[in-house]
């Protein structure tokens, strides 16, 4: 019996996917290595040369020759398995697909994991996997400026048009895209108390930011909270928080604290700030102050009914990194311990 493997045939477009595929560092191992044993298969080599250049046995050479001959490149891959059935097959990547083609849900300027596998009532690590695969990237943005060449028409007319917003990178990943150039329509301010024991917030929108704002804003919530209850405020170092003696003085129960300089991340409002910019504001377009203002009361109408309090949390620190910085965890220990004590958070 012959110990050369029968010559098998492939087109050349079959043989330039198989070179590919045998040079990539990002396929996985297995695809890689069924295409060496093809191509040495396709080159005429012994069955062993190959087992032995690919570090696996002659028997597992003779199935993917076998498999390729049968099947071509689609051979080489994995054939079902028994077991339970796929939860989320080729129908939920349509379905996620295709949630991205609709307007995002109330109260967020585009979609996010969370919200698509709400829409679709299911796994939000499912919806996250069809994205990875399809390389999109739903967070991460890029941005242009808008030309103002006359003859701009004429000379684009090879460029892809930008219909869904979205624009596919040099590596092949999906992304947001945005223009940078803008025009302002004007600005609004944001008052904000977060109720660290429960995660709801409690707003106020200003034209202007001085003090006579701030302290309207702190009626509202001394008149919301009940009378008997201390309220500790904590605020960043802005003026407009500073020099409100005289109305401290009127609410005994009220107690302002600042944070450090350059800490304002102590201050919990900061991280809901965040989810604020992230879900409902950055990416978006608004014609004028009432429309933003409108986006801003949507998300929190959406937000306040599913608030949960956020929990602290804090990295180990090992070896060199704990004599380094044997300060800083000290301090942040402190404050840690501190701000866990407060009822409500104010930001402005």
């Amino acid at each position: 019996m012959s110990r050369t493997a029968p010559q098998i045939n492939c087109s050349a477009e079959d043989r330039e996917t198989l070179q590919r595929l045998a040079a990539s560092r990002t396929e996985a191992k297995q695809t890689v290595e069924r295409a060496c044993m093809i191509l040495g298969c396709l080159a005429g080599k012994r069955v062993q040369i190959i087992a032995s250049e690919c570090h696996t046995r002659p028997n597992t050479v003779i199935k993917w020759r076998q498999r390729f001959a049968q099947s071509g490149l689609a051979g080489l891959s994995d054939a079902p398995r028994p077991g339970a059935k796929r939860v989320y097959g080729e129908d939920f990547r349509n379905r996620v697909l295709a949630v991205l083609e609709q307007p995002p849900p109330a109260g967020q300027a585009c979609w996010d994991g969370p919200a698509v596998a709400a829409h679709l009532s299911g796994s939000v690590h499912a919806v996250w996997r069809v994205l990875r695969k399809e390389g999109i990237c739903l967070q991460r943005q890029r941005s242009w400026c808008v030309s103002t060449d006359k003859e701009f028409a004429a000379k684009a007319t090879d460029i892809q048009a930008l219909d869904t917003g979205y624009v596919e990178t040099d590596n092949g990943k999906i992304v947001r895209g945005c223009k940078s150039t803008y025009k302002r329509h004007g600005t609004l301010n944001l008052f904000a108390a977060l109720e660290v024991a429960t995660g709801l917030i409690q707003t106020a929108t200003t034209t202007l930011k001085r003090r006579e704002e701030f302290l309207q804003f702190m009626d509202q919530i001394v008149a919301d909270a009940p009378k008997e209850r201390e309220l500790h405020v904590i605020l960043d170092n802005y003026s407009t928080h500073k020099q409100c003696d005289a109305w401290l003085a009127q609410h005994p129960n009220v107690h302002f604290h600042f944070t450090p300089t350059s800490a304002s991340w102590l201050n919990q409002v900061e991280i809901w700030f965040g989810i604020l910019s992230r879900k409902a504001l950055r990416g978006a377009s608004f014609k004028n102050v009432a429309e933003l203002r409108q986006a801003i009361e949507a998300f929190i109408a959406v937000y306040n009914p599913k608030a949960k309090p956020f929990k602290w949390r804090k990295r180990e620190v090992k070896g060199s990194q704990l004599r380094n910085t044997i300060v800083n965890l000290r301090n942040s220990a402190l404050a840690l311990a501190f701000s866990l004590t407060v009822e409500l958070t104010v930001h402005a």
